[in-house]
């Protein structure tokens, strides 16, 4: 999830764990802080885009690894403070403001390596996207109240508020993944109506809402892709063919670029040749033809040559008319998506 939504959900669980045993001012920092911490992995650098993006949410988003930091974490804050009284309560809120930020993580389609050490597969239910003001704002105006409350009676009041605002934000989780389910159903009887046969099948939600829903199915050689809106008129999808580009897959299969792209999307991928460039383009992430992760990984030769350093390729989109087609087909017209 975005930082906002992250510091917001660290700031609020950190609130309700510590109670009125400590400044409420205290308890929203550093939970902001342990919620903010695991994405600073994104400083690193890991010698190119592509391992920049696959070492993403990795041993930083490991429950093993900051269930063992938030020991010491939690001690620094209880002798920052002298309230060493409280240390045990400190390591409870600042562990789960840890531990939240990575399990809120892998609700998206991004994959996040929560079983480091022991297994480095990406998690991703994919169920809210990135961005979800409809996720965050009941966090903020729950952590807003509570610090904006004076005296004893409002503070119970604002405790009360922020413990509301996190129950709506996992209420609307719920919500996402109900509403990811019906769609999945929807989708998979309209792909056997079209006699597609889907080898891996992907429903995430578009940009900003839970109500219009992308889908993705591969098929061999190709890629469908269909949209459907939780407000369409009639429980059926329409689905656009695009080619996946197999062919070169044997070619560049010795390439570590491309393997690694191949695992961490889970064979939502396509490769494609422009020009003399080889491109690798993750199908979660976006929509055709733009997607957030296209890589330049070999320039044609025989056999291609695979190139020391990825070069990532940025979207050329149409915001404001992507924007007024997400808005008309959420809302269930039959609109062809922008190309």
């Amino acid at each position: 999830m975005d930082s906002l939504s992250q510091i917001a959900l660290g700031a609020a669980v950190s609130v309700a764990v510590m109670g009125r045993r400590t400044a409420v001012w205290k308890a929203a920092l550093w939970g902001a802080v342990a919620g903010t911490l695991p994405d600073l992995d994104v400083l690193i650098d890991q010698g190119d885009v592509i391992r920049n993006m696959v070492l993403h949410r990795a041993e930083s988003h490991s429950l093993f690894w900051l269930t063992l930091f938030s020991l010491p974490f939690a001690g620094l804050v209880a002798r920052l403070h002298s309230e060493w009284g409280l240390l045990r309560r400190w390591w409870l809120a600042l562990w789960l403001a840890l531990v939240t930020h990575p399990l809120l993580d892998a609700m998206t389609v991004y994959g996040t390596q929560l079983a480091l050490p022991f297994s480095n597969h990406p998690f991703g239910v994919d169920s809210i996207f990135i961005i979800d003001l409809f996720y965050t704002l009941p966090l903020l105006v729950g952590v807003i109240w509570v610090l904006a409350t004076r005296g004893e009676h409002q503070g119970h009041i604002g405790q009360r508020a922020n413990a509301v605002g996190l129950v709506l934000s996992t209420v609307y989780l719920a919500w996402g993944f109900a509403a990811q389910q019906q769609v999945e159903q929807i989708a998979r009887a309209s792909l056997a109506q079209q006699g597609i046969v889907a080898e891996h099948l992907l429903v995430t939600p578009t940009p900003f809402n839970t109500v219009l829903w992308r889908v993705v199915a591969i098929s061999g050689d190709e890629y469908h892709e269909g949209f459907y809106s939780l407000l369409d008129a009639q429980p059926k999808m329409a689905f656009d063919r695009f080619p996946r580009g197999n062919t070169l897959a044997a070619e560049l299969q010795g390439i570590d670029s491309v393997q690694r792209i191949v695992a961490f999307t889970k064979g939502f991928y396509k490769l494609e040749q422009q020009g003399s460039r080889l491109l690798i383009s993750d199908l979660r992430m976006g929509q055709e033809p733009n997607y957030s992760f296209t890589f330049v990984v070999a320039e044609r030769h025989s056999p291609p040559v695979g190139l020391a350093k990825p070069e990532q390729i940025s979207m050329a989109l149409d915001i404001p008319r992507s924007l007024k087609w997400l808005w008309r087909r959420a809302l269930g017209e039959q609109l062809a998506p922008p190309r």
